[in-house]
């Protein structure tokens, strides 16, 4: 399937420069012709606007900026290039707290270090084939956090504080 990525193009934020050659020659693997390679926040954010990436690999520690603040920005920010770039969190910060972190901030894909190309492939592949649509709902702008739909739910309260605004007439016996 090398052939499928040709045209995509990804966006490596990554401070550390062997890290970042790791995933270039990996994503080359796969086909992808152009990677644009930058160490901080800054510098993504220019190349955001001058090569438009279709996909963004982002480590979670970065320096000044780190990964989570920089989704922040391109979920967020009004100067914000591409609000709707997907982005892959790359980080070897695998406990639960920094995941649930960084999805968020508004992550499409969490990725462990080391990274298996297979499983870089996977998300690649989850990014196009399965996109989330995106969602504004209070201080969150990002893709849906949800991974599935319960086919039993039959209201429009998915959140355990959506029941504020529930009548008790309302409710439904899931039982």
């Amino acid at each position: 399937m090398s052939g499928s990525f040709e045209r995509v193009r990804v966006l490596i934020v990554e401070d550390n420069a062997h890290m970042s050659t790791i995933l270039r020659k990996v994503l080359q693997g796969f086909g992808v012709r152009t990677v644009i390679e930058v160490r901080d926040a800054a510098d993504a954010f220019e190349s955001m606007r001058s090569a438009n990436p279709d996909v963004a690999l982002v480590d979670y520690a970065l320096g000044d900026v780190d990964g989570l603040e920089f989704t922040r920005l391109v979920r967020t920010a009004s100067d914000s290039p591409n609000k709707y770039l997907p982005i892959i969190m790359v980080t070897g910060h695998t406990d639960r707290t920094r995941i649930m972190e960084a999805i968020n901030a508004g992550v499409n894909e969490y990725l462990a270090k080391p990274v298996r190309p297979v499983d870089l492939y996977n998300r690649m592949v989850a990014l196009i084939e399965r996109p989330r649509r995106f969602i504004k709902s209070g201080n969150y702008f990002g893709p849906d956090r949800r991974r599935r739909t319960d086919p039993r739910y039959p209201g429009p309260f998915r959140r355990a504080t959506d029941e504020e605004n529930q009548n008790p007439e309302d409710e439904v016996d899931f039982g």
